[in-house]
């Protein structure tokens, strides 16, 4: 069972855009005057934002549509995606995704992310020239957890499932990669707090650990 394809998710894998979604959310409840517990922000991580913006008008009551919300967390993060000094690649992750493109390995980027974002971190890191193929929420009917997002990145890759991995690094995520039947890696990091990895097949927190010439030893 060669691994073949890898598909990616963005945020918190690939770069970590966690803190500035997170600033740009809370100044968006802020805006709107509603008042998110960290439990209940904890549970939109892997979400989409159109899906995060209609369950806040549904629990908080509000007369705005799910794109009025969701226009006001796009600005204020885009702001934060160009002025913050810290924001960069996830250490460790350039060298990964050369190595697998090396190794002649499919790499699908399956984010719930929108793709204005996507092509944003592609061209600020220059990270196109090694993608197959790019999945963003707008492209899905179902939000994470459900299965949706990885069953089409592993159709786009042209790969049997069992020749595919995911990375992810929220519960979202790696419960729809466990409902998709698909091997699932889950990235532990300083940022990814509060996320459940019981489902996951293997959990690392270095991206060396996952190397294509290590793939023999874990991936079976």
């Amino acid at each position: 069972m060669p691994l073949k394809s890898v598909l990616f998710d963005m945020d918190g894998v690939i770069v970590d855009t966690e803190p500035l979604h997170r600033k740009a959310y809370f100044k968006m409840f802020d805006e709107f005057g509603i008042n998110v517990s960290e439990e209940l922000f904890t549970s939109f991580i892997g979400k989409t934002t159109l899906s995060v913006c209609q369950e806040l008008i549904t629990r908080f009551n509000l007369n705005n549509t799910p794109q009025e919300l969701t226009d006001k967390k796009r600005r204020n993060f885009k702001y934060l995606f160009d002025t913050d000094p810290d924001f960069n690649l996830i250490p460790g992750v350039r060298n990964l995704i050369e190595n697998y493109h090396q190794h002649d390995v499919k790499m699908i980027l399956a984010s719930s992310a929108s793709m204005n974002t996507i092509n944003w971190v592609f061209e600020r890191f220059d990270l196109e020239k090694y993608f197959a193929g790019k999945i963003s929420g707008a492209d899905l009917k179902q939000s994470k957890p459900h299965p949706e997002i990885f069953e089409l990145a592993a159709g786009i890759s042209g790969e049997e499932k069992n020749n595919c991995i995911v990375i992810e690094d929220s519960t979202n995520g790696i419960q729809a990669a466990y409902a998709a039947d698909i091997f699932c890696v889950a990235y532990k990091s300083e940022h990814s707090k509060n996320q459940k990895y019981d489902k996951a097949q293997k959990i690392i927190s270095d991206y060396s650990e996952i190397h294509y010439e290590t793939s023999t030893e874990w991936f079976k």
